[in-house]
């Protein structure tokens, strides 16, 4: 059990306001070196289950075949069931897809993303994120949902495609295999990034628990083992001046789901609630954004980042 297990707890993580929440993540790609922020996508960058609902759209579509949804259902039915880990769901996301082409696939995540998601997209990080680019910061988005889906969203924020590590696999002459080639997820976003050279982002931005290691490799993330930890991340002693209070993180919740905004408690992680998503009590909506969830069957556990 979290040792934040009451919703009191929790309100220990205080949102930062917009103005807050710019200016600290403004400020932690400031350092030296070359300048780097990297963001989860669902959840974070825009809200809605761009995972299963990508999954739900070809369906409706005729896209996958009933043995492809049979033999995907069967996995669910593992997963919910303990027999099929969290990594092996996520590639089998993907896999259902082998033997159509590349060139449907994308367009229909191109169709998918304009007509369920585009209007979902989080304003206030995409204003953000134009700043960073104006700064020279190096943009880097990650996901465990399909990298056709991913690519075609993350292009709203001028983030290119050779920037984005998300789930995909091999295509051979145009089609789709089963072959995977990256699946990131939980301590697998860490590794993607680790594998592109980026060990030390200046700044990362995710809402699930799935994000945990990777907002862990943020520069000063306020770990257990860092020595970050200062009475300026208590809410409670927060000036109205946003950089002489609670910043010198760079590892930022947005839209945090229960389980990162006890982490982000535990870790006095500044959090963030874009304003369609913001509670209206004080405290943590349920979180609206998972990924890789399938059609069949509710979803289980926490949504992936």
């Amino acid at each position: 059990m979290s040792e934040f297990s009451s919703i009191a707890d929790r309100a220990t993580a205080a949102p930062f306001t917009a103005a807050e929440f710019h200016s600290a993540a403004l400020d932690a790609v400031e350092g030296p070196g070359r300048s780097i922020a990297v963001f989860d996508c669902v959840g974070t960058l825009w809200s809605g289950d761009a995972g299963s609902g990508f999954m739900r759209w070809t369906i409706a579509k005729g896209l996958l075949s009933p043995e492809a949804i049979a033999w995907l259902d069967e996995r669910y039915q593992a997963y919910l069931a303990g027999k099929n880990d969290e990594l092996s769901i996520c590639g089998q996301m993907v896999q259902v897809y082998r033997g159509l082409t590349e060139a449907v696939m994308r367009a229909a995540a191109a169709e998918f993303f304009a007509t369920e998601i585009e209007h979902r997209i989080f304003p206030e990080l995409r204003d953000l994120i134009a700043q960073m680019r104006s700064r020279g910061v190096e943009i880097w988005a990650v996901s465990s949902t399909n990298d056709w889906v991913i690519e075609e969203g993350v292009s709203r924020f001028n983030i290119a495609a050779d920037r984005v590590l998300a789930a995909r696999v091999a295509i051979e002459n145009g089609i789709v295999t089963d072959r995977l080639l990256d699946v990131p997820t939980d301590e697998g976003k860490a590794a993607s990034l680790a594998r592109a050279g980026i060990a030390a982002p200046h700044a990362v931005f995710g809402n699930s628990i799935h994000d945990a290691a990777m907002l862990a490799l943020a520069r000063c993330a306020c770990t257990p083992e860092s020595d970050c930890h200062s009475a300026a991340f208590d809410p409670a002693q927060r000036g109205s001046n946003a950089k002489e209070s609670a910043f010198g993180s760079g590892a930022f919740p947005v839209n945090p789901t229960p389980a990162l905004l006890d982490l982000a408690a535990a870790r006095r992680w500044p959090v963030y609630y874009p304003t369609s998503v913001a509670p209206v009590s004080g405290f943590a909506p349920e979180a609206v954004g998972g990924e890789n969830i399938p059609a069949a069957g509710p979803s289980a556990g926490e949504p992936r980042g």
